[in-house]
């Protein structure tokens, strides 16, 4: 199917970067794993708060005094897991300070101009959570924080800071920590136990707020989740480069996927190749948990039980991305578990897949996302589309803008405007043509995009998405072809 994109007036030079750093195109699984290798090609784990440098910690931290220069901002780390789950630091904790030891607090202080971390771990229960000596053996140098003390000297550092300053500022919101989002947290909080009759207790987050306002009544308490969230808005280059890592991740593990695809194969398996494949390639962890839609599972857009066996004629939709050393990437490809689209199939998909290119072809940093959806509007007709369906309504009013990416998979932002505001450089999203057509029928194509000077990258180029792409993927032999029973 040949379309012809529109672009922007007088913007000729928004275009989509097809810019692939890190990014094998050769690479194959069935190859490695057949090739009798020694491993000596894995990927080593790296701590993941070494992968910025403290320089930009500094720099955030020096924002958010800017911001509030007659407080304080008390950040809460995240403590050690109540069973024996892997320790994650919370989002916000680790955007200000790249430190993942539990049960931290950090402090910005405003008005004195400098930052004080709390914690209390010895050099060998740091090497028991995998935690670099030197963190806990010189906190100041290793971090460029300009203070460190003992976990208990909190309270006496804060009645002496309570004299000294207007407002403490902490966040109202639960911690972000992987797969979630704090404001989808927060609103799940609410529903079933902040504001349930039946239960009534206060997140970890809400009851440092009343101690806060118990112990040191003199102080304003303020909430400073929203200034935290717009800092986050705008990914640095160093938060690109690792979301174009989870991308890559992400590409690979999707690519493995489709190749495994078959019939009499159990969602289940693929998802557990997804995981492997993810890890194998240094992901920390899974974004989210991964999204396999096919059958009558098709209508609903987080599914993930993976609990079918592929048909003969059943089509699926894969959502399903990486957490690398804390950022995310999102992706969605569609495919028949045959390997070859039905003249139905093929036609809907090649719709889809045009949408997807008009956007691409269209985000820049001049441009809004009303503007992007003018140009989805006018290919729609070009092509002989009625744009009034309500298949089309989101497409059009968003441009195939779904929800800002970063260090949560729904990335937190105060605020996104309207559809009219121009698109700023280094913000990172979800462009997401997502149309469920019946029961037993969806499309969904999704890539992770930013912003830059001169247009647009996709990071998450790669992935198959012409139908001869993807009917040739899923003929290719995969590694549960190979690994039998």
């Amino acid at each position: 199917m040949r379309v012809t994109i529109p672009m922007l007036n007088g913007s000729s030079h928004v275009k989509t970067f097809i810019t692939i750093l890190l990014l094998p195109l050769a690479f194959s699984l069935t190859t490695a794993c057949s090739s009798g290798g020694s491993g000596g090609g894995e990927v080593a784990f790296i701590q993941p708060g070494s992968l910025i440098e403290n320089a930009e910690y500094a720099a955030r931290r020096t924002r958010l005094m800017d911001q509030i220069p007659a407080g304080v901002v008390i950040i809460l780390g995240a403590v050690t897991p109540v069973e024996t789950y892997r320790f994650f630091q919370n989002n916000d904790f680790i955007y200000f300070s790249g430190v993942e030891i539990p049960n931290a607090v950090l402090i910005i202080d405003g008005v004195h101009r400098e930052s004080t971390i709390f914690f209390t771990m010895d050099e060998r229960t740091a090497r028991g959570e995998g935690l670099p000596a030197g963190l806990v053996a010189d906190p100041v140098g290793f971090t460029g924080i300009e203070q460190a003390e003992p976990l208990d000297g909190l309270e006496p550092y804060l009645a002496d800071l309570s004299s000294q300053v207007e407002v403490f500022y902490t966040s109202y919101f639960p911690g972000e920590l992987t797969n979630i989002n704090t404001k989808e947290a927060n609103n799940s909080w609410r529903r079933t136990m902040t504001q349930n009759p039946l239960d009534g207790r206060l997140t970890r987050e809400l009851q440092f707020v009343e101690y806060l306002k118990r112990e040191y009544p003199r102080v304003e308490v303020k909430d400073c989740a929203s200034t935290i969230w717009n800092m986050r808005r705008i990914k640095s280059p160093a938060e690109v480069a690792l979301i174009r890592e989870a991308a890559r991740i992400g590409v690979a593990a999707h690519n493995e996927l489709i190749r495994n695809t078959g019939i009499g194969m159990t969602e289940n398996a693929l998802a557990a190749v997804f995981e492997f494949i993810c890890r194998r390639e240094g992901a920390q962890e899974l974004a989210y948990p991964t999204i396999l839609m096919s059958g009558t599972n098709h209508p609903f857009g987080h599914y993930h039980r993976n609990d079918r066996t592929l048909q003969d004629g059943d089509f699926v939709i894969l959502d399903a991305g990486p957490d690398y050393a804390y950022y995310n990437a999102d992706i969605s490809t569609s495919f028949p578990v045959n390997g070859r689209f039905t003249e139905y199939q093929r036609e809907l998909y090649e719709l889809a897949h045009g949408l997807l290119e008009v956007c691409l072809a269209n985000y820049g940093p001049d441009v809004s996302l009303a503007d992007v959806g003018r140009k989805v509007e006018e290919w729609l007709v070009d092509q002989g589309h009625d744009p009034t369906e309500r298949r089309f309504r989101g497409l059009i009013r968003w441009g195939g803008y779904n929800h800002s990416i970063g260090m949560a998979t729904h990335d937190v932002q105060d605020s996104f405007g309207d559809a009219e505001q121009l698109l700023p450089v280094g913000f990172v999203f979800a462009c997401d043509v997502n149309m469920p057509y019946d029961e037993d029928f969806g499309l969904r194509l999704e890539d992770t995009v930013v912003i830059t000077e001169d247009g647009c990258e996709n990071l998450s180029i790669g992935v198959p998405r012409t139908v001869a792409e993807v009917e040739a993927m899923v003929r290719q032999k995969g590694i549960l072809e190979i690994v039998k029973r």
